[in-house]
């Protein structure tokens, strides 16, 4: 019940979220499955009962029909998420984090992606203690929430490995 601010993710971190939803968004427009967003606030109905705001969700057209209008005056979607997606930042905390995955769970979503940009991994949450950890040499896959959509990982993490090879100095020319 108490309204408190969040940081904004980092630059790098709003980096990677903006390519991760242009992949998903790309891939769930083209197959038909449903919308993805980014930064909306979402109502999570009881047991939870308080809005949350993923940096990247995706809603399948099961869970609000294609042809349904969009809210176009409420500040919040009430509509559970069918993939929850944080990306951490620096001044993230893990105790956060883990309770927003606790709380998606409770909630009806079924599938979350806590994407590390800095480490270039994401963990795949099929329930809150089935956990999968994928680098960028894997292929993050949407399951059966998202079905098709497959992404190496190397071309969602190409800025990071450009962005160690900077800061160190090494890399070839």
């Amino acid at each position: 019940g108490i309204r408190m601010r969040t940081s904004p993710l980092g630059v790098f971190a709003a980096w990677t979220a903006s390519e991760l939803h242009a992949y998903l968004a790309y891939f769930a427009r083209t197959q038909g499955l449903g919308r993805a967003i980014t930064e909306a606030l979402f109502h999570l109905p009881a047991p939870i009962n308080r809005d949350r705001r993923p940096d990247i969700a995706f809603v399948s057209y099961e869970r609000w029909a294609k042809n349904r209008p969009m809210p176009q005056t409420d500040n919040a979607w009430d509509v559970v998420p069918n993939l929850a997606t944080e990306v951490v930042s620096p001044t993230d905390k893990a105790d956060e984090i883990e309770q927003k995955i606790a709380e998606y769970f409770r909630a009806g979503v079924e599938l979350v992606w806590i994407v590390y940009p800095l480490q270039s991994k994401i963990h795949v949450y099929h329930a809150p203690t089935e956990i999968s950890v994928f680098t960028r040499a894997d292929v993050l896959d949407g399951g059966s929430v998202v079905p098709g959509f497959r992404l190496a990982l190397a071309e969602l993490f190409t800025e990071a490995v450009d962005a160690s090879t900077a800061a160190t100095g090494s890399g070839t020319v």
